[in-house]
């Protein structure tokens, strides 16, 4: 028979296929995206626990969150590509077991390095699981109503993920220990596999797709040598040899990836996709807001735990505040707001209010309460970050063309890893660095946690007081930081996005790619 042929009768057959195994099939979809976005905040709640049992360095802690966030934004959009080269399906499978095998190897880590290695594979395959969950969610619900279900439940699964993550991260770190929180990706990769065999059906014939090796090459080794580079200034100094030659590398092959994508047929990043004012806007912003916000994460996890001497339980319940105020702003406030507002109306209010809420978190004190000191700054960033991140969704979706759909929601979830790997790593070495200037300045004695966090009970109280300032210190000094990128990202999208008020179905669509 005809390839193109027997293409067509597959994808008539699937058609016909029957309703239930369609809305099956929609559970593990949602099951593959929840484990991607669950495994973010799932860790976060248990990095300092794993940071004590394998003796992490604190300028090193931030490759647990930064080694898979890189991997996954840095390769997504090459995944997008391999999605179509080896099929929806086939390739939704790949993701499941490589993301699963490379959990269990996390868990079972017995070095720092060896849990980084781990989660830099979890981020290769969830860069390839997250395109092919969203492609065959486009291909199994084509009709307009069904396709809103679909990506309404898809857009809930992955806002609620997070706060899921949370939680879950607690529980497990709190009653089991911080290596279940890589060992629950195995049950449900093994739930999601079998489901996937079973129910879901690849619409879709597969495409014969150009894959950009070497702009893959110079984007992610750009990417990871600026990482790497900040890393290493938290270390040895902004000065120092290695640290310059590492930004000196970034920029030389960054300014090649940019080079080379706009000479070639088929490039990984097609220049038409960014030179669009709105769209470079959304890209920017969304890069800028999730600098802030995922080095925040890290630095409340730890002032929580090593510092206000919570549980990880109670740290996790302690972020919810921030995550429901925004998924309640986003889908309450922000998608009914957006038919009737340009989306600039929404965006800069919205950065301007979660500016306040990392500047209210600025003032945490080492004797102060989580009411007074944290629970205000999480309402606050919870309503800027709703009422700004379903805006950038729906204007970077809007009037692009059918073929590029798919890379232009690439790169702005590339945006958002990206721009969160690069902050976390900054914002880590900020505040490593002033918490160490810090402790020079008030001629303090150098800690023993600051070498060997598992030595911290060989400390005398004034040392450990001592210790826990230095700390506060240094995450104030970087949050304010965030502050001043939170500030910039709203500044750029109030100049660069221009476009009005949008459709329901714009905004449906927005919700769909951004998830």
């Amino acid at each position: 028979m005809d390839p193109a042929a027997a293409a067509d009768a597959n994808t008539a057959a699937a058609a016909e296929a029957p309703d239930s195994k369609r809305w099956w099939s929609l559970v593990i979809i949602g099951l593959s995206q929840l484990m991607i976005v669950l495994d973010i905040t799932v860790v976060t709640i248990a990095l300092p626990s794993a940071q004590r049992d394998l003796h992490i360095a604190p300028a090193d802690k931030q490759w647990v969150m930064t080694a898979y966030t890189l991997a996954f934004g840095g390769l997504l959009l090459l995944g997008g590509k391999i999605v179509d080269f080896v099929g929806r399906k086939n390739t939704l499978l790949i993701g499941l077991i490589g993301f699963a095998a490379a959990s269990a190897l996390g868990g079972a880590s017995v070095s720092g390095g060896m849990l980084f290695g781990a989660r830099a594979v979890q981020g290769c395959f969830g860069a390839i699981l997250a395109p092919a969950a969203l492609s065959l969610l486009t291909t199994t619900f084509t009709d307009p109503d069904e396709r809103a279900k679909a990506f309404g439940v898809f857009g809930a699964i992955a806002g609620a993920g997070s706060a899921i993550g949370l939680i879950l991260g607690g529980v497990i770190t709190n009653y089991l220990t911080w290596r279940w929180t890589m060992y629950v990706n195995v049950i449900i990769a093994v739930v999601a596999v079998i489901g996937a065999v079973v129910f879901v059906v690849d619409r879709a014939p597969r495409r014969r797709v150009e894959i950009d090796y070497g702009g893959t090459i110079l984007g992610c080794g750009g990417l990871l040598a600026l990482v790497y580079g900040f890393t290493k200034a938290a270390s040895d100094g902004w000065g120092n040899s290695l640290t310059l030659i590492l930004f000196a590398v970034a920029v030389l092959a960054l300014i090649g990836f940019a080079v080379l994508q706009g000479r070639l047929s088929a490039p990984l990043l097609p220049p038409r996709i960014v030179v669009d004012r709105n769209r470079a806007g959304s890209f920017s912003l969304m890069a800028l807001a999730a600098l802030s916000m995922f080095g925040v994460f890290l630095f409340l996890t730890y002032y929580l735990q090593g510092v206000k001497g919570y549980s990880a339980l109670r740290t996790g319940f302690a972020f919810l505040p921030m995550s429901v105020t925004l998924i309640i702003t986003s889908i309450g406030i922000a998608a009914r707001l957006l038919t009737k507002l340009s989306p600039r109306l929404l965006l800069i209010p919205g950065m301007l209010l979660a500016a306040g809420g990392m500047a209210w978190m600025t003032q945490i004190t080492v004797g102060g309460s989580y009411a007074a000191e944290v629970l205000p700054a999480e309402i606050l960033l919870g309503l800027g970050f709703g009422l700004t991140f379903m805006p950038v969704f729906a204007v970077a979706t809007a009037g692009v063309a059918p073929q590029d759909a798919g890379v232009t929601s690439a790169t702005l979830n590339t945006a958002q890893q990206v721009g969160g790997s690069i902050g976390t790593a900054l914002l880590n070495t900020i505040a490593v660095s002033a918490s160490g200037a810090y402790i020079t300045a008030h001629a303090l004695p150098p800690s023993a946690v600051a070498s060997n966090p598992a030595t911290a009970r060989t400390l005398t109280p004034v040392q450990l007081l001592a210790e826990a300032q230095a700390q506060v210190h240094g995450y104030t000094i970087a949050t304010w930081a965030a502050v001043g990128s939170l500030l910039l990202a709203g500044v750029i999208g109030g100049v660069l996005i221009n476009s009005g008020p949008m459709s329901q179905e714009t905004i449906q669509a927005g919700m769909g790619g951004g998830a």
